[in-house]
């Protein structure tokens, strides 16, 4: 098998850890194995026990490799946008050789990317990502690939993310520590909203809200860039303690009840439906009514979505053409999409994969991450190359491929005909610079000068 065409994403959420092994099959991605645990060693989304969180890694990678009978060796990890910061940078470099002009190579996009990287961040902070808008050669811009025109000097613009060392340093220990490398960390939601979202989702904009297990992730991907994030430290265990509490059942019963039983609305329920809930303490179950489980699920997921609300109208943010898609575990729940509607004036869907297998919501972020991975153009690996280099999130000997070194193919593969490419996915033709072209939208337009004043 060709290993350059294997992608594995590695979810460490704070209820279940979930690897999910893909392969290129003509283009597209398939999805041939996935490893799910339960976790351990972490809290709303951070890893605090390394020892821990270890072992649940290395159980859900394993579970992967014997489903896909793939020997795995490096994974593409998401990271969590908690205290995520997101600033515009810009280098130049002059390329000139004798005052003459030259072509562009990959080794200019590096120099460039280099000096773009030479910004002034927080001690307690480091770069996660650097990903280009444009590129400008000679004063001529918007464009997305420069290699191969000619030019005296080349100029990138892009959005740095940095986040805490902390985060980065406890991940990639309990991923070692598990006995694997790192191919390539990626914020959770621009893996999701990169490739989750269709092309013109991207660029009018959408509020994406991650529903998971220890936080709630409220994100807008506008102009094909994430342009704000908000983490709300209550997710699905916090559902899973009302009910445990209310109730009077264990937590490990409490999250059988949501998953079983559990309604995000209580008027859907059925009339006169009972539900049996052992209490602890007592040696028979005690019957409740359906609809009053769904009424503390309601409770909650409402607070959830009210402060999303909150957010999101503090920083006057208009109503997106894209509207509300909800992922993550807590999007399962069945009446989530209607009182999502109650909050968001936008249209509200639950974002389902096509593969088979993987289509609860629970499973975006690890198909995301692999997506992402296998849709980088060739300027998005020489960057990534670039931070590799400089050792910002991961050591030059963790970008091997999944089971064998071999040279990565040229092709920019999707997950399905309907997934939208990125607008950088396409490789240049040898050409010289030329004028920008005017590819804004009346649509867009209106929404950029807002979304300017949420970069630091």
């Amino acid at each position: 098998m060709n290993n350059s065409e294997i992608y594995v994403g590695l979810d460490i959420g704070t209820t279940s850890i979930k690897a999910m092994v893909c392969e290129n099959v003509k283009g597209q991605l398939k999805v041939i194995g996935v490893g799910v645990v339960p976790s351990a060693g972490l809290n709303r989304g951070v890893i605090v026990d390394i020892d821990k969180t270890a072992r649940a890694i290395s159980q859900a990678i394993k579970q992967a490799e014997a489903k896909s009978n793939i020997n795995i060796k490096n994974v593409v990890v998401g990271l969590p946008a908690n205290y995520l910061q997101m600033q515009r940078v810009h280098g130049s470099i002059t390329i000139a050789s004798q005052g003459q002009s030259r072509e562009i190579t990959d080794r200019d996009v590096i120099d460039v990317a280099k000096e773009t990287l030479t910004q002034s961040i927080s001690p307690e902070m480091a770069v996660l990502d650097l990903i280009p808008t444009e590129f400008t050669v000679d004063g001529f811009d918007g464009i997305k690939d420069p290699r191969g025109m000619v030019g005296v000097r080349l100029e990138m613009k892009g959005t740095l993310y940095t986040g805490p060392k902390t985060i980065i340093h406890n991940t990639k220990k309990a991923i070692q520590q598990a006995g694997y490398g790192i191919r390539d960390f990626v914020i959770a939601p621009i893996a999701t909203g990169f490739t989750l979202l269709n092309d013109g989702e991207q660029d009018f904009g959408t509020v994406m809200i991650d529903l998971g297990g220890g936080q709630t992730t409220t994100s807008i991907i506008h102009d094909h860039q994430l342009k704000y994030t908000f983490v709300d430290p209550e997710g699905g265990q916090y559902i899973t303690k009302d009910i445990s509490t209310v109730l009077n059942t264990s937590l490990r019963n409490a999250e059988q009840l949501k998953l079983d039983h559990g309604y995000a609305m209580a008027s859907l329920t059925k009339a006169g439906a009972q539900v049996d809930v052992p209490v602890v303490g007592e040696n028979t179950p005690q019957q409740i009514a359906e609809k009053y489980l769904a009424e503390i699920i309601e409770a909650r997921v409402r607070q959830i979505f009210q402060r999303s609300r909150q957010r999101l109208e503090a920083i006057h943010a208009p109503r997106l053409p894209g509207g509300v898609v909800l992922v993550g575990g807590g999007a399962s729940l069945p009446g989530i999409v209607q009182v999502a509607q109650q909050y968001f004036k936008e249209s509200v869907s639950v974002y389902q994969s096509d593969q088979m297998g993987v289509r609860y919501p629970r499973y975006s972020l690890a198909l995301a991450l692999t997506m992402y991975e296998s849709r980088l153009s060739d300027v998005d690996r020489l960057i990534k190359q670039t931070l590799q280099q400089t050792d910002l999130i991961s050591s030059p000997h963790e970008t091997k491929a999944a089971t064998r070194q071999v040279q990565p193919r040229q092709e920019q593969w999707t997950s399905a005909p309907t997934q939208a490419k990125r607008n950088n996915q396409q490789p240049a033709e040898k050409k010289p610079a030329r004028a920008k072209k005017d590819k804004s939208h009346s649509i867009g337009n209106r929404f950029k000068s807002m979304f300017n004043n949420l970069f630091d």
